[in-house]
Order: structure tokens, then sequence, then C-alpha cells
């Protein structure tokens, strides 16, 4: 028999769905292993023209099955980790950027330079140029012929934030009146700042590719049309219906065993 290693639940990424999405690929992969042991015990009955469905070939499917998922596992520890990393040190940007701001328009460099900086702070921090329109405001404009059109405000994407903090500090640098005394407010420590959200950020997407690349292999061994997991299983219930028929107690052993599709 083929090893029926149990895999832990592994954490979503991207919320409840993909935790259930996780999960639910190593539940396909336990029924199917009660699947083969059912099979199994059919003993010379269950004898297949399909060799794709043959004892020998469902045990390697389901060790292969096993080691995908125990693959996927795997890797997301570490991705989680760099996910972690990543949003901790991101975290304090938004507060930090607004004293910047506020040490800038203390410094008095003039309204032109301000305007050129407030721009940026507000793609560091997500806001609006403008107020968001309310629901009575838009229909009040559709009453009047007008086009409601509202920009996303949301700028803040990992990458977005370090392109526009580059921006801010390049546009800073230039600034002669811009000499905070506080060092967290300074040049070289925004600088600083800059290339360590740079190397936490290049970390977490480094560490989606193994991530990405054990769950591409985990779905086409599970998914493949024809010859992954889930359609096998369908196969071997169909012929063990042959067999037996479908009232038959045999059938009935397997018949209610689930074989979803997920793609995360």
């Amino acid at each position: 028999m083929a090893n029926k290693r149990k895999s832990k639940n592994s954490s979503g990424l991207n919320g409840k769905k993909s935790s259930r999405s996780e999960t639910g690929h190593a539940k396909n992969v336990a029924n199917f292993g009660k699947l083969v042991s059912f099979c199994t015990g059919y003993g010379a009955d269950y004898n297949p023209s399909n060799p794709g469905i043959a004892l020998e070939a469902l045990f390697t499917l389901q060790n292969g099955a096993w080691e995908a998922i125990i693959a996927v596992n795997s890797a997301l520890p570490a991705y989680i980790k760099a996910l972690a990393t990543r949003e901790k040190a991101f975290k304090p940007l938004s507060k930090l950027i607004t004293r910047v701001i506020n040490a800038l328009k203390a410094a008095n460099p003039g309204a032109e330079i301000i305007n050129k900086a407030v721009p940026l702070v507000r793609k560091l921090q997500g806001r609006r140029a403008t107020a968001k329109l309310t629901e009575e405001e838009k229909q009040e404009l559709i009453a009047q012929g007008k086009e409601v059109n509202e920009a996303s405000s949301s700028q803040l994407s990992f990458d977005s934030r370090i392109d526009h903090l580059d921006k801010l500090i390049n546009l800073l640098s230039s600034i002669p009146e811009y000499n905070p005394n506080e060092t967290e407010l300074q040049i070289a420590s925004l600088t600083a700042l800059l290339g360590d959200l740079k190397v936490k950020n290049e970390a977490a997407i480094a560490a989606a590719t193994p991530l990405s690349n054990a769950r591409i292999a985990r779905n086409n061994i599970l998914y493949n049309n024809g010859a992954g997991l889930v359609d096998k299983a369908l196969n071997v219930k169909a012929y063990v219906k042959s067999i037996y028929g479908a009232s038959s107690p045999q059938y009935h052993q397997i018949s209610g065993m689930e074989f979803k599709r997920y793609k995360i």
C-alpha cells in the first residue's frame, strides 16, 4: 500500500477562500487514498482494462500527489515569513511620511515645492486628491447627464510605494531648506529606509517563486485534464459501478467520496 502521509492544513495567503482551497487539495488526496484502499480490498474483481486506473498506477499517483501537497506546505512558511517581515517594515511608513511633509512645510521652501511633494505623499499614503463622491452626488451628476469617473485612490502596492518614496527622497534632496534635526527624517535615514524596504520587498517576491512552482506542480498532478487525480478518481468510481452495479454495497462505499477542483 502507498504511504498515507497526512499533510498539515496550510494557511491560505489570500484569506479564508485560499485557506479552504489549500485544505481542499489535501482532502482530495486523502479521499483518493481511501478510494485506492477500497479498490485493493476488491481483490481480483478490480481488474480494469484501462492501465491508467490499475492499482499500481493509482499507488504511484497517490504517492506523487502527497509529495506535491507536502512541497506546497514546505514552501509556505518561508513565503509567509517574508510577507510578514515586509508588512512590518512598511507599516510605519505612512506616519513617517506625514512627519516628513510637516517638516518640509516647517522649513518653508515655498508653495511650489510643497505642491510637488504633496502628491507624492498622498500616493504613498493612498489618499485621494479630492474627497470621494457620496452616492447622492453621483446620482445628481448622472441626472445632469455628466459622467461619473472616480479614479482609484489606491497606489499602495509595495512596488508603487517604493517608487514614490524614491521620488520623494530625490525631491527632498534638491531642497536646501529641508534639513531637519530629527535623525529619522533626514535624507540619509530615508535613503537607508528605502534600501531596507527594497530588500524586504525583493525577498517576498523571491519567496513567492518556489511556492508558485510547487502549486503549479500540485495542480498539474491533481487536476490535469484526463490524467489528474480527480479525473482518475472519477474513472475508478465509474469502473467500480460497472463491476458491481449502482445499488451494490461496494459502490456505496465509494460513491459519496467527493473530489473537487481547486486551482489556488
